[in-house]
């Protein structure tokens, strides 16, 4: 038998004064708590406790032993809840990778805002080009915009979307022109965006089809999208970018969002996690707060 289980019987029994009563509160049988006790008498070499068919009482060895025990599962309630506080409230290094600029912008501060919340977690932020195996480099969470592609042994959430718009500064529209459809785009000046070496086209959602693509053409070819959107407020040519990321410049006028009656381009954002039988509660809290946090700032 078990000890702890045997010694918790005990105590219940002494406690209520009777195994009829200690049986009705454990919801066991009368004589299954009698061999618990008869278990720690065997096991000790002593009588703890004196039974007549009125009443019960603690021999000295069993009333030194019920103090003792008292004491031991007192420990062993509070050992259980130090593992249970542990597991549900976040705490440990989270270690997180996600794209740069979304990752300062709008990641970054949702984390640290939970960070602050709960003072027993860690922060491990890589910001950079999303790492092929998350397990293998030790990731306990990445965000992805875009689509998805290996996700074995991975979990995936969508937490967001991210609208791209067109937009262009008022000094390049009055001297090159406002394009009034997506087939004027071709003659105007683009400020491409060139990531990982190769040149993303612009996506427009089209109703009962699919996704029209325009390939654009321009003299300038930047790896940042902030720079862009620093370039285009100076007139350099039109850019297709994410809205969180020009909003203040469109709110100032400095950037015109054109297209506005054009449904948007959305870019979904996910988080992933290796998959395992039981989510880690600081995942689950980085999760959540993404989840809640991102679309509000992608609004």
């Amino acid at each position: 038998m078990d000890r702890l289980t045997s010694m918790a019987v005990f105590v219940r029994a002494v406690d209520l004064g009777s195994f009829a009563a200690a049986a009705d509160a454990l919801e066991m049988s009368g004589p299954m708590v009698g061999k618990h006790v008869r278990f720690l008498e065997e096991r000790l070499g002593a009588r703890l406790l004196n039974r007549t068919t009125r009443r019960q009482s603690l021999t000295d060895a069993g009333q030194a032993y019920y103090e003792r025990c008292r004491a031991v599962l007192s420990e062993a309630e509070a050992a259980d809840s130090v593992v249970a506080d542990q597991l549900s409230e976040p705490r440990g290094r989270l270690r997180v990778t996600m794209p740069a600029l979304l990752g300062r912008h709008c990641i970054a501060p949702l984390l640290m805002k939970l960070a602050r919340k709960y003072p027993h977690l860690e922060l491990d932020l890589s910001f950079g080009d999303p790492i092929a195996d998350i397990v293998e480099a030790g990731y306990d969470l990445a965000i992805r915009t875009g689509d998805l592609h290996d996700q074995s042994g991975l979990i995936a959430r969508r937490i967001a979307s991210q609208r791209m718009v067109v937009c262009g500064a008022r000094s390049y529209l009055r001297t090159s022109g406002k394009p009034k459809s997506l087939d004027d785009l071709a003659a105007h000046q683009a400020i491409i965006y060139r990531g990982s070496g190769r040149v993303r086209p612009w996506l427009f959602p089209q109703e009962g089809g699919p996704q029209r693509e325009i390939m654009p053409s321009g003299r300038l070819r930047l790896d940042d999208l902030e720079a862009i959107a620093d370039a285009a407020a100076q007139g350099m040519g039109l850019a297709w970018l994410p809205y969180w990321l020009v909003r203040e410049r469109l709110d100032t006028g400095a950037l015109v969002n054109l297209f506005s009656s054009q449904p948007p381009f959305l870019y979904e954002c996910h988080a992933l996690w290796p998959r395992s039988p039981r989510l880690p509660p600081k995942v689950r809290a980085a999760v959540d707060i993404l989840a809640t946090g991102l679309p509000k700032l992608m609004a």
